[in-house]
């Protein structure tokens, strides 16, 4: 794209070209650039919105770590009155406080703030996969644009032809069979362009629902700024990808969880200790020979509470939390070695489609459209035969048609490589961060 040409006028003379409104008439069609559409979509996306609402949820688990058990107020009343003893009564209030030992509070809270940790972490890779579908989605629907475009195109060169044609027959110059051949293909053509029009549907449909959009507004895209060669080595791509992958940092917060949650259930088996204070009054009458003496007691004591670790020492509660910690720990080995993988696998498709697209746009491109001038001039001019005409443009577009698939497969490869990256390639090559 010209860079030359301000955003809006090259997007409306794009939209005019691939005609935006293959889709429904009726709805609001808005441009956006493939950076706009990736910020629309992590603000508005349905699943993404989903997922926050699990990372505040976590965090209310930190509050629940943190808080202190609740005191227990006990009262305690009897009477005689219902066996004969209607003077002897007792009556008790007491109160109990457990007291955490081991430090649990302390390893609570370290647990939950890990799993907070892994939880933002696990949202900012949703967040990363979900830049990965729209920006894929873009290039979908910007492909599909395209294609119309090139329909269109194939279509007025179908219908140039076939006027061309008449002109010719009419001169007496060629017989009515060229001029029918000439129909027959401005119909194909035009035939492939309603079937351009009808494939932009779909594709669109995938980047508004996506992007969160809402219903009766349709998504449309223009093609990138013209990207400059990348040209950066395999290591130093993977020491990046390790520094900004989310999945990583969300695995290694996950064992890092793991080791608090070993630590906190070793403080479980230690049994907690209650504290009471409680308060006792009791009246009562002895009887000695014909004389009744009555008498009131008020007590005031302390009472302690401690289970004794004999048999349940929170055993199984440590083996469990060290396997959930020895799961942890084989993911996020995995991880790396399948981290390496994949950026060295992306790396190799989007240097390939890369060297694809530079022999289309250096050698092939230039050489078909020279191609197709000379045989529609020597054509004119009664050189060529129309079957060369009708072989040069289908060539034209078959040809142009898979140069727009080469200028795809380079998009889709920079947005899966960046997916692997877990950060744009500009900022990469910048030296900036995520």
């Amino acid at each position: 794209m010209n860079r030359a040409v301000s955003l809006p006028v090259a997007a409306l003379l794009f939209l005019a070209v691939t005609g935006a409104s293959a889709g429904n008439a009726g709805a609001d069609t808005r441009i956006f650039t493939l950076t706009e559409a990736v910020e629309h979509a992590l603000a508005n996306n349905g699943e993404l919105k989903a997922a926050r609402s699990g990372h505040e949820a976590a965090q209310a688990g930190t509050v629940r770590a943190g808080l202190y058990p609740n005191p227990v107020l006990e009262l305690e009343g009897s009477t005689g009155a219902l066996t004969g003893s209607s003077n002897e009564s007792s009556m008790e209030l007491a109160i109990s406080q457990e007291v955490l030992l081991g430090g649990k509070r302390a390893k609570r809270l370290a647990a939950a703030e890990r799993d907070v940790e892994a939880v933002r972490w696990w949202l900012a890779d949703r967040e990363r996969l979900t830049a990965l579908d729209v920006k894929t989605a873009y290039a979908d629907l910007l492909l599909a644009q395209q294609r119309l475009g090139l329909a269109k195109q194939a279509a007025d060169l179908g219908s140039r032809l076939l006027a061309l044609t008449k002109e010719r027959f009419a001169a007496g110059d060629i017989p009515e069979l060229e001029v029918n051949l000439a129909r027959v293909e401005a119909a194909r053509s035009d035939s492939e362009r309603v079937a351009a029009e009808r494939e932009i549907v779909p594709v669109r449909s995938r980047l508004s629902t996506l992007m969160g959009l809402e219903p009766g507004t349709e998504a449309a895209v223009i093609a990138p700024p013209d990207e400059q060669p990348f040209t950066a080595g395999v290591a130093g791509l993977v020491t990046r990808a390790r520094e900004h992958r989310p999945d990583l940092k969300a695995l290694t917060a996950e064992q890092a969880k793991g080791e608090a949650e070993v630590s906190l259930a070793r403080s479980e088996g230690i049994p907690n200790l209650t504290v009471g204070l409680f308060v006792a009054h009791e009246r009562s009458t002895d009887a000695i020979g014909t004389d009744e003496e009555k008498t009131r007691d008020t007590i005031v004591g302390v009472r302690l509470s401690l289970p004794l670790p004999i048999f349940d020492r929170n055993q199984a509660g440590i083996r469990e939390a060290g396997a959930r910690r020895g799961g942890a720990e084989a993911r996020l080995v995995a991880a790396r070695v399948a981290l390496e993988r994949e950026v060295e696998a992306e790396h190799a498709l989007m240097a390939a489609a890369e060297e694809v697209l530079c022999l289309y746009a250096k050698d092939i491109l230039p050489r078909l459209k020279e191609n197709l001038a000379l045989v529609q001039e020597a054509y004119g001019l009664g050189e060529a035969d129309i079957l060369a005409v009708i072989e040069e443009q289908k060539k034209y577009v078959e040809v142009h048609g898979a140069y727009l698939t080469a200028v795809h497969a380079r998009q889709t490869a920079r947005a899966r490589l960046e997916a692997a990256l877990g950060a744009p390639l500009d900022e990469l090559t910048t030296g900036g961060t995520q």
